[in-house]
């Protein structure tokens, strides 16, 4: 039987790996490799101005953030904030439900 997520749970990398590890009958070292190999290449995707979407899960995208001007808190003075490209996250239909 696998092992539940403990309510309010923040999981890293690990923790992760050792669920998906236990969840899908694997070695820690394979599901690792599985995790990782995940991560990069949505990573790729992303670098590359791609969009990766998991029906149900959601998609990660990149959103492009214009240039503007900002001021810094502790001396008041204006500073220009460079145009710059960010990722982003969009969850789908399923795991909004399954939130609620």
């Amino acid at each position: 039987m696998a092992k539940a997520v403990k309510k309010g749970a923040t999981l890293g990398k690990t923790q992760l790996v050792e669920y998906v590890a236990d969840r899908a009958g694997l070695s820690k070292t394979a599901a690792k490799a599985a995790v990782e190999a995940t991560f990069n290449t949505i990573t790729e995707a992303l670098k590359k101005g791609g969009k990766v979407q998991i029906t149900g899960f959601g998609t990660f995208s990149v959103t492009k953030r214009k240039k503007r001007t900002g001021i810094n808190p502790q001396t008041k003075e204006k500073i220009n904030i460079p145009a710059k490209k960010a990722p982003k996250f969009t969850p789908g239909k399923t795991l909004k439900e399954a939130v609620k």
